[in-house]
This record gives C-alpha cells, structure tokens and sequence, in this order.
C-alpha cells in the first residue's frame, strides 16, 4: 500500500514539474494507473487484515508473541527495507543523471515521509502493550493512513488521463502502426519498380507483402486512403480520434512530419531512398 502511495506521489511530482529530459508524461499515465489500481485492490485488503489481527489480540485468539505474527512483522518490515532501498537508488541515480533538484528534494521527502511511517507503525506495534481499549497511536496511525490512501486516490485521478482518452490514443497508435507498415511496404514497392505505386490495388497486385490488416483501421475497419501525389511524394490518409501535438502523443512516433490533428487528416509518406520528398509538399 504504501508502494502505492509512493508511485501515486512520483507520478504527480513529475507530471507538476515537467523536466525537459523526460518530458513524455506516457509513461507516468501508465505508473498512476498502475499505482491507482494496486491501492484499489492493496488498501481494502490491507485494513481488513489488520482489524481480524487486532481482534484476535484483544480476544486473545491470538498472542501477542506468537511467532507467526512476529514473522509476518519481520517480512514486511524486510520487503518494505528493500522497496524503500531500491526507490531511493532510483532517486539518486536519476538526481546524478542530471533530474531537477527539486524534483529529487520532493522525491527524496516522500520516500522518507513513507518508511518511517510504515517502520515507526510496525515497531511500536510489535512492543505495544495488548489491552481491551483501544490505543491511541494505533488508531491515529489508522486514520491518518486512511486519509492519506483516500487524498492519494482522489488526486491521481486528477494527472492521469480518463480511460476513454487511453483507449482513444491507443488505437490512433494502432492506426499509425498500419500507416508506417504501409509506408514501409510503399518503399519495398519502389526499390523494386523505380517507382510509386498509382493505389493500394497496385500494392496489393504487386511482389511486396501487404496484409489485409493494414490497409484499415483496425478499431472500426475505415479504409486507410493512399494518394500518389507525384514520381516520389505521396500521403496517407485517415480520420483519427486524438490530436498527437497535445499531452506528448506524438512523442511514440518516428519524428517523421507526421503529427496530425483530430478528424480526418492527411499524412506526408517518407520515402527512404528520398528522405526530403516527404517535406517537399509540407
């Protein structure tokens, strides 16, 4: 859980403070949505178990010294050790490889904020005393942990990207994916004629691989248009769903002119031999 938490805290810091060598923030919608499913499922899990142990030492079903309950103390204090170790290894070696100071600062306070909640938690609770009422510290610990997980929840819906957006960036990827096999396939077409293809059927009539796949969308199965526009320049053509010049959606494509705007739009087609003629109509 608080892994979790930590991931969330990582993730908003980075995408507040935009540094400009990383500035994909991709990658940080994917760890928040990674970190927002594991709290749903971990924080649930995490205080029922705690509340039956708590009731079974005040019943005294379970004892206070047991060796389970001491060994399970130990293994997460152990797993919580090396998770700690491991995120602040990973701070520092990306404050080394030149990551904004305050970023490492905010980084470096959340990772000591967490471990010494959770091993300041887990010791006082091995040496506390078991009695009927109920004990203070634990119960501030408990509902200050619940208000942490609840803020921590609530906030990371608010940098990650809503699940239709993923889906709708995911599938324009998709479609970008058959537009560059049917560039790559243009390209055989010409090494081998000295020449452009005049449409998709000459492709398709041709010695060059070409799949069904490629010639559409693969969501909704629209046509992907080709369009030779001169001996050595063409484009492809296709309604897509996002704008790639926003939120670094453009930053998974091949830096090849082929940013696009949402709706149906026109790409330039790169051809290889001709690295420029894809920027003569652009």
């Amino acid at each position: 859980m608080g892994l979790s938490v930590g991931m969330i805290a990582f993730g908003i810091i980075n995408k507040s403070i935009v540094d400009t060598l990383n500035s994909y923030s991709g990658n940080y919608d994917s760890q928040l949505r990674f970190a927002i499913s594991a709290l749903f499922i971990a924080a649930p899990m995490f205080y029922v178990i705690t509340r039956l142990i708590n009731k079974g030492l005040k019943n005294d079903e379970l004892a206070k010294d047991s060796g389970i309950r001491r060994w399970l103390t130990y293994f997460i204090l152990l797993i919580s050790f090396l998770i700690i170790l491991g995120s602040f290894i990973t701070v520092i070696n990306n404050f080394l490889s030149g990551e904004m100071t305050v970023r490492f600062i905010l980084k470096a306070i959340t990772v000591l904020l967490i471990s010494g909640s959770v091993f300041s938690f887990y010791l006082y609770d091995m040496k506390r005393e078991i009695d009927q009422s109920r004990n203070k510290v634990v119960m501030v610990f408990t509902w200050a942990s619940v208000a942490l997980v609840l803020a921590a929840f609530i906030a990371a819906w608010f940098f990650v990207e809503s699940p239709a957006i993923s889906r709708a960036r995911r599938l324009d990827q998709n479609l970008m994916n058959n537009i560059y096999s049917l560039e790559s396939a243009v390209n055989n077409f010409y090494e081998i004629n000295k020449t452009l293809p005049e449409s998709l059927a000459t492709l398709e009539n041709s010695e060059v691989y070409l799949s069904k796949r490629m010639l559409a969308d693969p969501d909704n199965q629209e046509p992907i248009v080709y369009n030779k526009l001169s001996d050595k320049t063409f484009e492809f053509c296709a309604t897509f769903r996002m704008d790639s010049t926003t939120d670094d959606m453009n930053s998974g494509y091949r830096g090849d002119n082929k940013d696009h705007q949402a709706g149906y739009q026109c790409l330039p087609g790169l051809l290889y031999s001709v690295p420029d003629a894809a920027i003569l109509k652009y």
